[in-house]
């Protein structure tokens, strides 16, 4: 069971201050952020229908540093918004016991968004990337779970390169991203 954390809201970074802290990709963040458009209005219409609640919150664990991060949390961030849903960025390094309730496969991977009620009992996450992209890296963990075999390193590139190709070219990936994080939050 996932923690109480009301204790880390008011400890992290408005998504303003996230991207003007950027050390790292921050070009590239302001980029996917501002290609965003919503490609189901049938979406855009659930997130604006959140508006009236005022009991969700969303804590995002994140690093500068990370490509997943760079993709995929300018979509999380005009959702929120259009949702009305206060959002907070948990800098990963900073927030390591967060993180740690929130393991991918047993590895730290972010982005993770965390929704929880205003009591800070958490209600759900999403991450650290869409389902079909993520799959392709959880496929790959089981197949070769010994990190230090002579042929790991280039079957993780290769692996990684897959998952760039998942994610397109374009920006069809932020609606993917839409719609799971809807049907994650339809169910409370």
């Amino acid at each position: 069971m996932k923690r109480n954390l009301a204790s880390k809201f008011g400890q992290g970074l408005t998504p303003r201050q996230f991207v003007e802290g950027m050390t790292k990709n921050q070009q590239a963040f302001e980029s996917w952020y501002e290609a965003f458009s919503w490609q189901d209005e049938s979406d855009r219409e659930f997130f604006e229908s959140l508006n009236h609640r005022d009991d969700l919150r969303s804590l995002i664990l994140a690093a500068d540093w990370c490509g997943d991060v760079v993709r995929n949390v300018p979509a999380v961030f005009h959702i929120l918004e259009t949702a009305g849903i206060r959002a907070e960025v948990l800098i990963l390094e900073d927030n390591q016991d967060v993180m740690d309730d929130y393991l991918t496969m047993g590895g730290r991977a972010v982005p993770i968004v965390i929704i929880a009620d205003t009591g800070g009992h958490v209600l759900g996450h999403w991450g650290p990337r869409p389902q079909h992209v993520q799959k392709l890296m959880n496929d790959f963990k089981r197949e070769n779970p010994d990190r230090e075999a002579p042929d790991y390193e280039g079957k993780i590139a290769e692996v990684r390169k897959a998952m760039g190709q998942a994610y397109g070219e374009g920006t069809e990936y932020q609606a993917v991203i839409a719609k799971e994080l809807r049907e994650l939050i339809s169910g409370f």
